[in-house]
């Protein structure tokens, strides 16, 4: 890696920075042999370098600019004393690893779990998650997504506002334990992904303006101020920091994939851009000899960068997380059409179908909810494993002004439709933590920024909620939980204790029955899946209809209701599940409102 620090075997290590707007920069080691401070040579094209012969790891080290601020390393393995204090030397080859023989799994196989870890135990350390991960196995989950892990300012945080994004945030846990809670996992059978966030910087803790503005594009602006610069002047070096951070985590952490952040608001004119970059990289790279995934955040609705080559092989990310099928389930599961829930009011069952059946619900139509405005591409020609279908997700969930889960705010027969429905297709399906035993915790957002900085997101925070009637008046606006108060990160915090206890124990064994009968029935049928499906409503149900990749067919029928709805006699072949049905005397079926019906043909019968 061509940035930060480079331990090497003879303890001697090599420390280099891009600090282009700096014309000299000094090392600051706090080491074995007390304090010192070393000029560092320029190594052009704005590189600065050092090569110390006694810094082993865990020495201390700033970068030291011209006006005599010390600044941590942007590339830093580990910065114990949060993003002001000083970065440590790491030395990526110390842990022993376990799991020399895991190759990772084929994408069909996924059932992945979101993971935020400061609030997924009550610890909310790495170690702690580990000792967690033997549940989610049980349960039938096959991949863990974490929730951006990079260095924050303060001890809690979504992740989002990482400012060090090579370095673990230090409340979490060492280096050492996330590599430890990778090595577990892969015993366990289960892939590890990462959220990484490209598209800006958090705003408290990031030094790179001061010695390399470069690092930002003023010309292209986004939510956070001047854009990540991908595609100006200087922009090689920016472009390798992120290809590197992203092979990083692959290659060092052994992580089975990433999940880039809010691609729709990476501004990059380049071609290749930097997504298609990265995913060239680790293609190129680790991507040969084990299976790496890569799994895309974007509004935009973009089919072409989930291509597919000659073989099926992803061409460029491996899938995205289908908001279309969330945003009309929620339509469905709770009447709720505020905000961009309008754009799906009109006919969520439809939306529903498309997004089953085809991926994307929006495929490049004009949408009033967007000033008319077309979003999408077609999407219908790709496999369902190219999405990632969930009801619930870190954003789903929290950014609600209360943090409320599913399961309170649905009639629980459309719930339970819309988990059957969800476990039962062949995309890919994500649960959010809490999820399996419909957890009675919330999931608010919190911060830990500094005072001024606290009390600005605070007035933000409730101030996004002023345009919804139930937050009209102040007073119900001063009601929604403060992010940089302790206790909103508190309340956050799973109750592992649950999941023993009343309903909470029957939603977790509903869970497992599905993902066994997805497991058992859908699973081994899914390579191979050339194109999306078809989709009818009759009568009121929604029946969607795939030819799987060993050429048998899968049949879904729904009904949300209200009232009873017949259809026609059942297909023969095996049932898969079925929930709120009956048949007429006459062989039509009859679903009730809720109803599911999931059915497999074997091929040529």
């Amino acid at each position: 890696m061509p940035f930060g620090a480079e331990a090497r075997p003879d303890g001697s290590c090599r420390f280099r920075l891009w600090a282009p707007a700096a014309d000299r920069v000094a090392l600051a080691l706090d080491g074995p042999r007390g304090n010192a401070q070393l000029p560092m040579a320029a190594a052009g094209d704005g590189w600065h370098e050092a090569v110390v012969a006694d810094a082993p790891a865990g020495t201390a080290y700033r970068f030291v600019l011209p006006g005599g601020a010390a600044v941590p390393d942007p590339a830093s393995r580990r910065n114990p004393a949060d993003v002001h204090g000083p970065s440590e030397v790491v030395d990526p080859r110390a842990h022993e690893w376990r799991d020399d023989g895991w190759a990772g799994r084929p994408w069909e196989e996924a059932v992945v779990y979101e993971l935020h870890v400061g609030t997924f135990t009550p610890e909310g350390t790495f170690a702690a998650a580990r000792e967690r991960l033997g549940a989610l196995a049980s349960l039938g989950i096959t991949a863990i997504e974490l929730m951006p892990v990079a260095d924050f300012a303060g001890s809690r945080n979504w992740g989002y506002d990482g400012v060090l994004p090579f370095a673990p945030d230090g409340a979490y846990g060492t280096p050492e334990d996330l590599k430890a809670l990778v090595d577990r996992a892969h015993g366990l059978g289960l892939m590890v992904l990462l959220d990484v966030v490209y598209n800006h910087f958090g705003p408290e803790g990031n030094f790179l303006a001061a010695y390399a503005p470069q690092f930002f594009n003023a010309a292209h602006e986004t939510p956070w101020g001047a854009a990540i610069n991908f595609d100006g002047p200087g922009s090689r070096a920016v472009r390798d920091f992120f290809v590197h951070n992203a092979l990083y985590w692959i290659e060092e952490y052994r992580f089975d994939g990433l999940r880039l952040d809010a691609v729709h608001a990476i501004r990059d004119g380049s071609r290749p851009d930097i997504v298609e970059e990265i995913a060239q990289a680790l293609r190129d790279g680790p991507g040969r000899s084990r299976c790496v995934h890569l799994v895309l955040e974007n509004d935009r609705n973009e089919a072409s960068r989930l291509e597919r080559g000659a073989g099926g092989e992803p061409a460029g990310a491996t899938a995205q997380w289908n908001d279309d099928f969330h945003h009309a389930w929620h339509v469905l599961a709770t009447g709720e059409t505020d905000g961009y829930y309008a754009e799906y009011a009109d006919a969520p069952l439809e939306r529903l179908g498309r997004a089953l059946a085809e991926g994307f619900a929006w495929q490049g139509e004009p949408s009033a909810f967007r000033d008319g405005a077309a979003r999408g591409e077609p999407s219908g020609h790709l496999p369902p494993t190219a999405f990632v279908a969930f009801l619930q997700t870190h954003d789903q969930v929290g950014n609600r002004a209360f943090g409320e889960r599913l399961h309170p705010l649905a009639a629980r027969a459309r719930e339970r439709a819309a988990l059957a429905c969800l476990l039962l297709s062949p995309q890919v399906p994500m649960l959010f933590m809490g999820e399996e035993w419909a957890a009675s915790t919330p999931f608010l957002y919190f911060c830990d920024f500094g005072p001024d900085l606290a009390r600005a997101v605070a007035r933000g925070r409730r101030g996004e909620f002023a345009r919804f009637a139930a937050f009209a008046d102040e007073a119900a606006r001063e009601r929604i939980p403060d992010p940089g108060a302790p206790q909103t990160f508190a309340a956050s915090k799973l109750r592992w204790e649950e999941r023993e206890e009343g309903l909470h124990r029957e939603r977790l064994a509903l869970v497992g029955e599905l993902i066994a009968r997805r497991r058992r029935h859908i699973v081994p049928r899914l390579a191979g899946m050339q194109g999306g499906g078809r989709m009818q409503i009759l009568n009121g149900v929604l029946r969607v209809e795939w030819t799987l990749g060993d050429g048998s067919l899968l049949r879904l029928l729904l009904h949300p209701g209200p009232g009873d709805a017949a259809v026609p006699p059942p297909l023969a072949g095996e049932t898969v599940w079925e929930e709120g049905v009956g048949l007429e005397p006459g062989g039509d079926l009859v679903l009730h409102p809720g109803g599911v019906h999931v059915l497999v043909r074997p091929a040529g019968a």
